[in-house]
């Protein structure tokens, strides 16, 4: 037994069926699997007679957090629990609780991570968005292309949002590429992480990988995703429960959390200030160094072209202030979500669709035809989602949308401030 080699695998888990074969898999692929310590958040529910650790609960590797899901209060919360259950093991791996392994992945991501080291790079960390696989069509299903993580937008509340996209050219490398981002669904470093870069149990979900992205850099973290495949994760989770649907007060926690995220990003100035203490920035970098690395200016809400183009960090550096400045666009991508019972009728000839600033100026506008309608009126959500992305200069206030009917003309006029 490697007894210096330990992972310690924290894994926060909500009524999920997928628990146990995440469990199995990752045991059964493991070289040496003697070397796992797995702390589980178990938010269950005794109506689930399939989530069932018996098994496990004597097994000395584990770490089981019994928790009643009606007492759960988010994803962050629960992470929070399980780095608290972290005693000295030489790594972690952080995962959701729908996974499957390739064999030997524990010595295949500690090999990675070694020769990381070896080339300099004393913190190094294994992240981002993995291939998916599919529980009812499984091997069959699993994607074998590795992914990484692109910005795709500043959400009017002030979070980054990601798009995976594949590494096209993975067969021709043979080391990790460097990374901005850090996804919560896998993530592989030094067991030390797991003290120095905690979640903040306030958070609730949106927010968390952004936030753990610029803490984990600042903290001497270099990030990295993977150029091949050795994990799998479902994403869409048909038909499971999640925390949010049995919480009526999720909402809460999750306005809270978007507002304590962007005081931590210097977006919020309410006069009001927060402590975030350990939850904070950590001292080996600085905010603004991860902002010339990675391209992005959280308090303008503005990104670097080089960075939109989906290129690989480090961005080009400028030194000269003003150019610096200049070299941010300000991409505003938004969702409008708009209910069946505001639009009713079967005949519009077009939606007017525009954003305006306080003054009710004008500042981008794009109207829905007929074919976007159509499509939007058969969405499978049940509600349209009306996707607008443009540049502008100008934070835009509030949306409107105005739709027009052949035979009832224009309807009342939707609204809703961003």
């Amino acid at each position: 037994m490697l007894d210096n080699e330990k992972i310690f695998i924290q894994i926060a888990a909500y009524r999920d069926n997928e628990l146990l074969p995440t469990l199995k898999d990752c045991i059964k692929k493991a070289k040496h699997p003697e070397n796992l310590v797995f702390s589980i958040a178990w938010q269950h529910s005794k109506e689930d007679e399939w989530d069932n650790l018996d098994e496990y609960k004597c097994d000395p590797r584990f770490k089981i957090i019994d928790i009643d899901y009606t007492k759960a209060k988010g994803p962050c919360w629960a992470r929070y629990l399980l780095q608290q259950q972290y005693s000295g093991e030489k790594y972690t791996l952080q995962l959701d609780s729908h996974h499957r392994f390739t064999k030997n992945w524990d010595s295949e991501l500690i090999s990675e991570l070694k020769k990381l080291q070896d080339k300099g790079f004393k913190k190094p960390m294994l992240t981002g968005y993995i291939p998916s696989y599919e529980p009812t069509n499984d091997p069959k299903g699993r994607l074998d292309v590795p992914w990484k993580m692109n910005f795709d937008r500043f959400s009017p509340d002030g979070n980054v949002h990601f798009l995976p996209a594949s590494i096209d050219d993975f067969k021709e490398r043979d080391e990790p590429i460097k990374a901005r981002f850090y996804s919560a669904h896998f993530c592989f470093t030094l067991g030390q992480f797991a003290l120095e870069v905690q979640h903040d149990p306030e958070y609730y979900f949106h927010g968390e990988e952004i936030s753990i992205s610029v803490r984990a850099y600042t903290h001497g973290y270099d990030l990295f995703h993977l150029h091949r495949v050795l994990i799998w994760h479902y994403y869409t989770r048909k038909g499971s429960t999640k925390q949010w649907d049995d919480d009526t007060e999720w909402y809460k926690r999750n306005e809270y959390s978007h507002y304590k995220n962007r005081k931590l990003f210097g977006m919020e100035d309410d006069g009001k200030e927060l402590n975030f203490g350990e939850f904070g920035f950590g001292k080996n970098r600085t905010l603004e160094q991860y902002e010339r690395y990675s391209g992005i200016s959280f308090k303008k809400r503005a990104v670097q072209q080089y960075t939109l183009d989906y290129n690989n960090p480090p961005n080009p550096q400028i030194e000269d202030q003003i150019e610096y400045d200049n070299s941010f666009t300000y991409q505003f991508k938004h969702c409008i979500d708009v209910g069946y019972h505001d639009v009713p009728y079967d005949d519009y000839t077009f939606w007017a669709v525009a954003f305006l600033d306080e003054n009710e100026n004008e500042i981008f506008r794009q109207d829905a035809g007929p074919e976007e309608i159509k499509r939007m009126k058969n969405d499978v959500d049940g509600y349209c989602k009306i996707w607008r992305s443009f540049e502008t200069t100008k934070r835009p206030y509030k949306w409107i949308v105005w739709p027009h009917s052949e035979e009832h003309g224009f309807g009342p006029r939707l609204e809703g401030k961003l």
